[in-house]
């Protein structure tokens, strides 16, 4: 069974995946698409232009693109494209993968404020990053009962060596503070909750100006714009795979006033929540005649 599935035209992971990787060619343009995993893109041959809502950027040989649940994206004038696709259920980093909240580097890279990053690699980086993406791909979805630890550490390393690529300044510094890593998990479990500064620094027992300095610090995101970005990407994901009214969509992730939450979706996004269900919930996010896998026959991501 394959670990990418598609409703409605956008791709996610199958029910019980939690990794995805394989190398894909695109000898044609791919149209706007979206996810609702994370995922880490590695050039490994030919050119491109990526684009997506931060803008137009050519890709090369070596070149990484990391981006959040929910953001879209394409490649145009591709020119012998063949690159890795490193997809991730974003629940790994609530859950073996929380512990990067308080490592400065990966925690900068997985929760940055941009939700996009972009980096280079050079040829010994990347050589090293393709080895464990092979071992990945490998892997395929063997039952995680027996090989958690494997993807999870394969994962672990790749995710380092993007990292120092991708987010090299946030590797200075202390980890995240014990008070911040306390309130993003708050926020993160329990978000359909009428959070306020002051009422999550009372759940943690800190004055909200103590704790908002301490969160922006190891997060780049004051507590209420954290909380924002994660109703946005979890409402995403209901907007593409689910047929709920955006209204309710709004109340579930915690906004009362629909309203309210389009305005922030679009900000985030660029498009309103009706928009982005009607350009992403009904296309498919490519056209397997201008692409095919390289390695294992299992369905084109990008």
């Amino acid at each position: 069974m394959h670990a990418l599935r598609e409703t409605k035209g956008s791709l996610a992971l199958a029910s019980g995946s939690r990794v995805h990787t394989a190398r894909y060619a695109h000898e044609e343009a791919v149209h706007p698409h979206t996810h609702g995993f994370v995922e880490l893109v590695a050039v490994v041959d030919g050119t491109a232009v990526h684009c997506s809502r931060a803008g137009r950027t050519p890709l090369a040989v070596g070149d990484l693109v990391l981006l959040r649940p929910g953001l879209w994206h394409s490649y145009e004038e591709c020119a012998g494209l063949v690159l890795y696709n490193l997809c991730f259920n974003p629940e790994l980093l609530q859950g073996e993968l929380a512990w990067t909240r308080d490592d400065r580097l990966l925690g900068g890279l997985l929760r940055s404020a941009a939700g996009e990053a972009r980096g280079r690699l050079d040829a010994g980086a990347l050589a090293e990053c393709t080895a464990h993406l092979d071992a990945l791909a490998a892997l395929g979805s063997p039952p995680p009962a027996t090989h958690r630890a494997d993807l999870v550490g394969r994962l672990a390393l790749v995710l380092g060596i993007a990292a120092r690529a991708l987010a090299p300044a946030a590797g200075t510094g202390p980890g995240a503070h014990p008070a911040a890593l306390a309130a993003a998990r708050l926020l993160e479990d329990r978000p359909e909750r009428r959070w306020t500064l002051e009422r999550l620094g009372a759940e943690l027992h800190l004055s909200p100006g103590y704790l908002a300095r301490r969160f922006k610090a190891a997060f780049g995101l004051p507590p209420l714009a954290y909380l924002a970005r994660h109703r946005i990407e979890t409402a995403a994901g209901l907007l593409l795979h689910t047929d709920l009214p955006v209204g309710r969509i709004a109340r579930d992730v915690g906004w009362a006033d629909p309203n309210l939450f389009a305005r922030r979706f679009r900000e985030r996004i660029g498009m309103s929540p009706t928009a982005y269900r009607k350009t992403f919930a009904h296309r498919t996010a490519h056209d397997p005649a201008t692409a095919s896998p390289e390695r294992d026959g299992s369905r084109q991501d990008g």
